[in-house]
């Protein structure tokens, strides 16, 4: 019945670090923007010059 005990108040301080996790990344803006994570792999990436180069050396 001890361990019973034991293991309900280990759940219990668990669930509460995992709250305070939860509203510590609220309170920094971990949860601001929803839009853009969802269609940013439908953005195209601006080719830089330098990677532009890699390709062209790599297709020769």
């Amino acid at each position: 019945m001890n361990m019973i005990y034991f293991l309900i108040g280990c759940s219990i301080v668990l669930a509460l670090i995992f709250l305070a996790a939860f509203f510590w990344a609220s309170k920094t803006g971990q949860h601001d923007d929803t839009y853009t994570p969802a269609v940013r792999i439908l953005f195209e990436d601006e080719p830089t010059p330098e990677n532009h180069a890699k390709s062209d050396e790599n297709h020769v």
